[in-house]
C-alpha cells in the first residue's frame, strides 16, 4: 500500500485553506465573516435592496452551494420560496437553519399563517445575539481546530452588539411617547416595536407576499391623521408605492406627512459601507427613526460612522 506523504508546507497550506461558506441573506453573512475571520469565504446570496421574501436560487447560487463547505440560511419561513431547496440540500451538504431553534416564547406569531413565526428577528440585537451564537456553534462543528478563534471573535462581536443595544435604548427612549409609532411598507419592525415600546403599523403584513390593499391604506391614512403622526418610513428593498399612497391620502384630508427616512429592513446597506454591517444597518435605523420622530441624536450615529449622517 502505498502511502501519500504531503510536504509540510502543503499540508499546512491545506489546513489554512478558509471554508467556502454560503448565507442566504446580507445579516447571516456578516455575522459569518465577524465570527470567521481570515478562516471563512463567505458568499452573500442576497445582496443590498433584495427582498428574501420572494428571493429563489438562480443557477449560479445552487452552484455555489453544492461546492460550499458549509450553507446558513435563516429559516422560520424567511426564505419562503428556497425552502424546498435547502431540506433537499441538506442530504448532501451541511446546511443550518441558523434562526429556526430560537425560543418560541421570544418569537412573534405570523400573521398569515398560524404554525409559523415571524422571522425579522434581526431587527432587534437582544434575539440577533442568539443567532449569532448559532452561527459561531455552526462554524466550530465545520472546523472544530479553530473554536478558540471562533469564541474569541463571538466574544468581541457580541461586546459590540451590546453597545448597540445600550446606544438604542438611549436614543430611542428620547422619542416623545406621543410619537411613538413607526409606519413602513411591511410589517418588519414588530420585534423592535416590541422592545422599543413603538407602535408598528406596516402596510403589508409580515411577509412582503402578502397584499397592501386599499382598504388597509385607508385605515391607516385615517390613523395618522387622528394620531397626527407627521413621519413615514420607505424600505431599501420594498417599493415606496404604498408609502407614497399613504402620504397622498393624508395630504387630502388636510394632514401633512413626510418621509421620515428609509430603513434597511429584509437587506442592509451596501457592501463596502459601515451600513452594509449589520451594525450599521441597525445604528443607522435605530437613529433615523429617533432623529424623524423628535429625539436629538447624534448625526452620526453611535460611532460616528453612519455616512449620510442626518
Amino acid at each position: 500500500m502505498t502511502i501519500l506523504v504531503l510536504p509540510m508546507a502543503a499540508g499546512r497550506a491545506l489546513a489554512e485553506a478558509p471554508l467556502k461558506l454560503v448565507a442566504t441573506t446580507g445579516m447571516i453573512a456578516d455575522a459569518a465573516r465577524q465570527i470567521g475571520g481570515d478562516q471563512v469565504e463567505v458568499k452573500a446570496l442576497m445582496g443590498p435592496g433584495v427582498d428574501p421574501h420572494a428571493y429563489r436560487q438562480t443557477r449560479s447560487d445552487i452552484v455555489a452551494m453544492t461546492r460550499a463547505d458549509l450553507v446558513l440560511w435563516h429559516g422560520l419561513y424567511l426564505e419562503a420560496q428556497m425552502q424546498e431547496f435547502f431540506h433537499e440540500l441538506e442530504r448532501k451538504r451541511v446546511v443550518v437553519a441558523v434562526a429556526e431553534g430560537l425560543p418560541k416564547d421570544l418569537l412573534r406569531g405570523h400573521d398569515d399563517y398560524a404554525d409559523k413565526y415571524d422571522p425579522h428577528v434581526w431587527m432587534t440585537p437582544v434575539l440577533w445575539k442568539l443567532v449569532v451564537v448559532e452561527v459561531q456553534k455552526a462554524l466550530t462543528e465545520a472546523r472544530p481546530e479553530a473554536a478558540d478563534l471562533f469564541a474569541a471573535n463571538a466574544k468581541a462581536h457580541l461586546a459590540d452588539l451590546d453597545r448597540l443595544i445600550a446606544y438604542g435604548t438611549k436614543v430611542l427612549a428620547k422619542v416623545p411617547e406621543s410619537n411613538r409609532a413607526l409606519v413602513s411598507a411591511h410589517d418588519a419592525f414588530g420585534y423592535f416595536g416590541r422592545d422599543y415600546d413603538f407602535d408598528v403599523l406596516g402596510i403589508q403584513g409580515i411577509s412582503t407576499q402578502s397584499e397592501a390593499g386599499l382598504n388597509r391604506i385607508s385605515t391607516l391614512v385615517d390613523l395618522l391623521v387622528a394620531r397626527g403622526i407627521t413621519a413615514v418610513f420607505v424600505e431599501s428593498s420594498v417599493s415606496d408605492r404604498s408609502i407614497r399612497a399613504l402620504i397622498e391620502g393624508a395630504e387630502a384630508q388636510g394632514h401633512a406627512v413626510s418621509i421620515g427616512g428609509e430603513l434597511f429592513s429584509d437587506a442592509m446597506g451596501a457592501d463596502g459601507t459601515y451600513e452594509g454591517t449589520y451594525l450599521g444597518m441597525l445604528d443607522h435605523n435605530m437613529t433615523t427613526i429617533a432623529n424623524a420622530l423628535g429625539a436629538d441624536v447624534p448625526a452620526r450615529g453611535m460611532d460616528g460612522k453612519l455616512s449620510a449622517g442626518l
